[in-house]
């Protein structure tokens, strides 16, 4: 038996490829950035649609985008029965720099296209402009996911518990 569980640990790790250091760098930016734009999008509906000036629209649309970036990262570490301090702790590790760039170059993107911030909900302009926004800052953010995943940090914590 002791052996039986040797040889299937060492045939676990060569039944597939370890997965490139691009592709895990990109799912780890559509998956942060998919958190950020529920969140972004959210604020942004949220405080335009109160009529709230560009300061506290961008400030509900960052906290939104951090609480479903972080969320994202936890619900499958909570349904593997994770204990919620340390999916806590390791959404916060993973995702962290991730999120704090994406956010950034998002609302200074949207702050720059003139009108974004001030455009109704029904504007094709607000819904063009947070999509732009929100591609640009995936693109910045992908460099930085490849680096710290490359240095076992990022998401790399993470998916060490899949």
């Amino acid at each position: 038996m002791q052996a039986d569980a040797h040889h299937h640990h060492g045939h676990h790790g060569s039944t597939a490829p370890a997965p490139s250091l691009n592709r895990v760098a990109f799912s780890a930016t559509v998956h942060c950035l998919t958190g950020c734009a529920i969140g972004e999008v959210l604020g942004m509906v949220i405080g335009t649609a109160l009529g709230w000036g560009a300061a506290a629209t961008i400030a509900l649309a960052v906290a939104l985008a951090f609480l479903f970036g972080y969320a994202l990262t936890m619900l499958p570490l909570l349904r593997s029965g994770m204990a919620l301090s340390t999916a806590v702790g390791l959404a916060f590790a993973s995702d962290t720099a991730s999120i704090t760039l994406m956010e950034i170059v998002d609302n200074a993107v949207m702050l720059v296209i003139p009108g974004a911030m001030d455009a109704p909900l029904s504007s094709p302009l607000f819904w063009g402009s947070l999509a732009v926004a929100l591609v640009i800052a995936g693109a910045f953010a992908f460099p930085l996911n490849r680096w710290l995943i490359a240095r076992g940090r990022g998401h790399a914590l993470v998916h060490a518990h899949h």
